[in-house]
């Protein structure tokens, strides 16, 4: 970033230490591959059978609506804090901070639950076998505590670590899946047609079991949107960030509709795969012995720790643009930043203070972990229909004027389309159906939304008297933009 932007009497301003590959990369690392068909293929599977394989086109289509929305936004408003402030200069400034409000700490919590995640897995490394809650807390904190060394050290670490997990994973999964496929393929290609089986009509199992798939496989769909969460540590964030947006949702799409299609086409007894807690590795061990086990773990591992560097830099980002704004209580300490490298410091260690205490309650009450699992997914989505809806609003008030990545005449029914496509992904993974043995935890999305709203509502009242106007936000990221070319 130009050394010339003066910033001793106005917001400071990050440094442009990223480029096309890295926001790519960013996006990319959010929800790795692995960590999405892990999270959510054995679930898929036992909700509605091998044919759940057919709703990644679905929930890819309607997803890439979303992402085209979502370039148009970043392309207009490149600022750092992406939902945030796309809302808030759709809407108004109260809009804009619920909708950040909530992508906050739908990041947050998806962070403590994704080293929670990876936890278990460096349990099964280092030889720790049924590890208990304490366990997987204190490995999951010293994952946080790592984490957060890296993203103080500098976005060049940041930036190494991101490439070597896209590496790793491209090639796993990718090799993996090709290797099973030629190799080790059990089941034909019409096993993808195997719905609710015999005596379980068309619609009964798409407007059931398919539906519930889809729930779950929206997890595996976002996080194209965090690279415009960085977009003031990007050079030409107008032109890289589109496209940073697009091709991450593309191409984790691809790889994870590749690899379930190979495990899928390799699971040997579909019967067998009931005992299993673990389908994924149940596949890959039958096929290609124990002795795969631990290789597979680290790839794992690689893709749970991408996935949560990626999404504690999200956070973070998020609690800055809302510091620098005035948008926090404490916003002038938060709103510093640290080093010649001009990092978000006290952000950073925002997100690790709330990881920890999140690790410590699903310690002392693992029913709310649950709770916090099961918002994660919805969260994602609620935060979405913020921008979303007031870009279809905006449209219809005939205000909006295109940036330099527009969609002409297709603007306004991609956008619908998009509206219409999240409040029904939202409503279907947020409906209750009984799942859990506590019926409470089948409301877990509407439970985390009241107590957001709740919370929300009492700080937005005590900060939205100095609110700084966008104005001055965007005039100095346009004069930055400017330096920076």
């Amino acid at each position: 970033m130009s050394s010339t932007i003066d910033t001793a009497d106005r917001p400071q301003v990050l440094r442009r230490e990223f480029n096309l590959w890295s926001a790519f990369a960013f996006a990319f690392a959010f929800i790795s591959p692995i960590v999405a068909l892990y999270a959510i293929f054995g679930l898929a599977l036992t909700a509605a059978g091998p044919s759940f394989w057919w709703g990644f086109a679905l929930v890819f289509g309607g997803q890439f609506l979303v992402a085209l929305v979502f370039a148009t936004l970043v392309s207009r408003w490149p600022l750092e804090g992406s939902i945030y402030q796309w809302s808030r200069r759709l809407l108004g400034t109260g809009y804009g901070w619920f909708a950040g409000w909530a992508y906050m700490w739908t990041l947050v919590i998806a962070m403590a639950t994704v080293a929670l995640g990876a936890a278990g897995f460096v349990a099964n490394i280092i030889g720790i076998e049924d590890p208990s809650g304490g366990t997987l807390a204190l490995i999951a904190l010293v994952i946080l505590l790592g984490g957060t060394a890296i993203n103080l050290i500098g976005r060049t670490a940041l930036k190494v670590f991101m490439t070597a997990s896209i590496v790793a994973e491209v090639i796993g999964s990718l090799g993996l899946g090709t290797w099973l496929l030629l190799f080790h393929r059990q089941q034909p290609l019409s096993v993808l047609f195997d719905g609710g089986g015999p005596g379980v009509d068309t619609w009964s199992w798409l407007s059931g079991p398919f539906l519930l798939a889809v729930a779950f496989i929206g997890f595996s769909f976002v996080g194209f949107e965090s690279a415009g969460s960085i977009a003031e540590e990007v050079h030409e964030p107008r032109r890289h960030l589109p496209k940073a947006v697009l091709f991450s949702l593309t191409f984790i799409a691809l790889v994870v509709a590749y690899s379930s299609l190979a495990i899928i086409l390799a699971v040997p007894d579909f019967d067998a795969l009931a005992d299993q807690a673990d389908p994924v590795y149940y596949t890959l061990t039958e096929a290609l012995g124990a002795h795969i086990a631990k290789p597979v773990e680290v790839l794992f591992i690689i893709g749970f720790l991408a996935s949560f560097l990626a999404l504690q830099t999200s956070g973070s980002r998020v609690i800055w643009a809302y510091a620098r704004d005035g948008a926090l209580p404490g916003a002038g300490a938060l709103a510093r930043l640290r080093g010649e490298a001009r990092i978000p410091a006290l952000a950073i260690l925002v997100t690790t203070v709330i990881g920890a205490a999140l690790f410590g309650l699903s310690v002392v009450a693992g029913e709310i972990y649950t709770l916090m699992v099961n918002f994660t997914s919805g969260g994602f989505y609620l935060s979405f229909l913020f921008p979303l809806v007031g870009f279809l609003v905006v449209l219809l008030r005939r205000q909006w004027t295109p940036a330099r990545f527009s969609l002409g005449a297709a603007t306004l029914p991609v956008a619908a389309v998009a509206v219409v496509w999240a409040v029904l992904q939202f409503l279907n993974i947020s409906w209750p159906r009984a799942a859990f043995e506590h019926r409470y935890l089948d409301w877990s999305v509407w439970i985390g939304i009241a107590v957001l709203v709740v919370l929300g509502a009492s700080l937005f009242a005590s900060v939205r008297g100095r609110i700084t106007a966008t104005g001055v936000i965007d005039e100095i990221e346009a004069r930055d933009e400017e330096a920076d070319r």
